[in-house]
């Protein structure tokens, strides 16, 4: 299984609980395909480097997770559909 890193940034005026959902529906998706979540890092609310769709900040938060392949282009996929998303990028962490 290979380990990946999700770096996703939600809209900043969220609120907190909608946040928290949205975080557990990527988790789940992970997890229902037989992958698993190792971390969750919630960054918290910064400015971005360049507008996005006219925002400034977003709230950000890196998932690292184990998962086949095949998963990817699932959360890619509900990512992109999500109005509450404004940016999401999946790398591939490199085994040293």
């Amino acid at each position: 299984m290979q380990k990946y890193e999700m770096l996703i940034l939600l809209r900043s005026d969220m609120e907190e609980e909608a946040r928290e959902a949205e975080l557990k529906k990527y988790a789940d998706i992970v997890t229902s395909m037989g992958g698993s979540v190792e971390a969750t890092d919630k960054w918290g609310v910064k400015k971005t480097a360049y507008p996005i769709d006219y925002k400034t900040d977003a709230f950000f938060a890196l998932m690292t997770f184990g998962a086949p392949g095949k998963t990817i282009a699932e959360l890619n996929r509900v990512a992109g559909i999500s109005a509450d998303v404004i940016r999401c990028v999946i790398t591939k962490v490199e085994e040293k």
